[in-house]
């Protein structure tokens, strides 16, 4: 699937510097672009785009077809008439991180009134491309607008908490609930209008300089979300609709107890009786959102770890088998080709090596394992394979400079020797090395582009607060940095995309 050397930059759109609290899919989204061209780069990856719940975790969101309505440029409304310009605030003050906190409070009044404005002043022709998206994604829409609502009446508790008729999803008390709160349904539809209506807008400014977008699909689902609710037959659940199976990961040299995720495990027998349609339709978006597409948690798709859901960690917990060949085999009789790279990290057996292969889904690569064990280490760049993908580190890893900063003295040598470098400028000696990999393509997060230490660190797994709010500041896209990327992309061949 990858015929072409291209290398990119992994950032997630929060991350972008701009007038609002977090960044967003406006100007600054289509500056980064044209910095990207401008230093060869023709690849964006970017980190799920769902509407985020505790923790601002793009991996645990309400839906896993809605975008993140906080995402939505304000500066860009008052261009389609939305807002008033006079509406806009005051930019806000630049800083190192994201503040959601602020961004939801300043925001969401703007959005509802941005949304009256747009009821009552907008030209039929948008109003008419509203009622086309509404209707051509209701098999999502619908059901997550009507749980938004639902979720802020019941305090935002969730939603095996509410009252049993809502909880059960009774068609009486759902009918009711849709005429007695349809203005505020129809707010959160014309909030995923405009979020995709700016996002199809973006894609296509990147397409047309040919910057790929690459998206990320995760493979579970929170399990307060839209998506259990309005199809609890396709998840494990007891009576009480609560989890009776969760993912994880089991024991292993990391983690004696294993790691215990919480979301509920899918009853793919039920997907199957179906024809896989939630799955098929959950593909068929993102297609359509992203160029190229992470799926993440690969493994999953041939066997997942199933967890009791009383247990507290991942010891007790089984293997289930999943259908995922019969899944891959519908999509490719319906795509010529999918272009899906299969996240295979970690302890990965023959069989899903087999279903990745079978399919010439590329694997990924990271170099940042690449140094603690010999020369058949399959990260080092000398086991590479052209399909393939090659990082510096991901979104789960400590930057390159604050990872070496922390590595063992025996682990530095064998590094220092295999690259045949110093300590300085550790991460972009790296940065070179994943450019010069065979791999066809190459992903830099940002923060190893600007030498940042772990103080930029986006995630790290295992915690539940203080992740995912880095954010890059004015400036650091610098003319020096773009004529040095530059620079080592064309000595590696990836800004001609030559085919190979």
């Amino acid at each position: 699937m990858l015929k072409q050397r291209r290398s990119g930059i992994l950032l997630h759109p929060t991350s972008l510097a701009g007038p609002q609290h977090t960044g967003s899919l406006g100007q600054e989204a289509r500056d980064f672009i044209d910095f990207l061209i401008s230093a060869g780069q023709t690849v964006w990856q970017i980190l799920p785009l769902n509407p985020t719940g505790y923790g601002n975790c793009p991996y645990s969101c309400f839906s896993a077809f809605a975008g993140n309505p906080l995402l939505i440029s304000l500066a860009d409304l008052a261009r389609t008439d939305d807002l008033n310009p006079d509406d806009l605030p005051e930019p806000a003050t630049t800083t190192s991180h994201c503040d959601f906190g602020s961004a939801f409070t300043s925001q969401i009044p703007l959005l509802r009134k941005a949304w009256t404005n747009f009821r009552h002043h907008t030209n039929s022709d948008r109003r008419q491309r509203y009622n086309d998206f509404c209707h051509t994604q209701n098999s999502w829409l619908d059901d997550y607008s009507l749980f938004e609502v639902i979720r802020a009446e019941q305090e935002y508790r969730g939603w095996q908490d509410w009252p049993q008729a809502l909880r059960s999803r009774d068609e009486k008390a759902l009918e009711n609930c849709r005429v007695d709160r349809a203005d505020e349904i129809s707010w959160h539809k014309y909030l995923q209008f405009v979020f995709f209506e700016q996002w199809f807008s973006l894609k296509d400014y990147a397409r047309q300089q040919d910057v790929l977008i690459f998206g990320d699909l995760p493979i579970f689902v929170a399990e307060n979300s839209a998506d259990v609710w309005a199809n609890p037959d396709l998840f494990h659940l007891d009576e009480q609709q609560r989890p009776t199976l969760v993912a994880g990961v089991p024991p292993d040299y990391f983690s004696a107890t294993g790691q215990r995720w919480g979301n509920p495990l899918y009853h793919w027998d039920q997907a199957r009786a179906q024809d896989f349609s939630w799955w098929m339709q959950r593909f068929e978006w993102n297609f359509a959102l992203f160029d190229l597409l992470r799926v993440d948690h690969f493994r999953g798709f041939v066997a997942s770890w199933a967890i009791p859901a009383q247990d507290q960690t991942a010891v007790n917990g089984h293997w289930l088998d999943t259908p995922g060949r019969e899944l891959f085999d519908l999509l490719a009789q319906r795509y010529s080709e999918l272009p899906i790279i299969a996240e295979d990290l970690g302890i990965i057996t023959a069989d899903v090596e087999k279903l990745r292969d079978d399919f010439c889904f590329p694997g990924m690569k990271i170099l940042q394992f690449a140094f603690d064990s010999g020369a058949d280490n399959p990260y080092l760049p000398h086991n590479h394979i052209p399909n393939s993908v090659i990082y510096t580190g991901t979104h789960d890893n400590n930057t390159t400079l604050g990872w070496w900063n922390r590595l063992d003295d025996r682990v530095k040598i064998r590094a220092k020797e295999y690259l045949r470098c110093s300590d300085k400028e550790m991460a972009w000696t790296l940065v070179e090395t994943a450019l010069a990999s065979v791999s066809r393509l190459a992903i830099i997060p940002l923060q190893d582009m600007l030498g940042l230490d772990e103080d930029a660190r986006m995630n790290t797994p295992g915690t539940a607060t203080g992740n995912w709010s880095w954010r890059y500041q004015s400036g650091d896209l610098s003319t020096p940095l773009r004529d040095r990327l530059l620079k080592t992309t064309h000595l590696y061949g990836r800004d001609l995309c030559i085919t190979t």
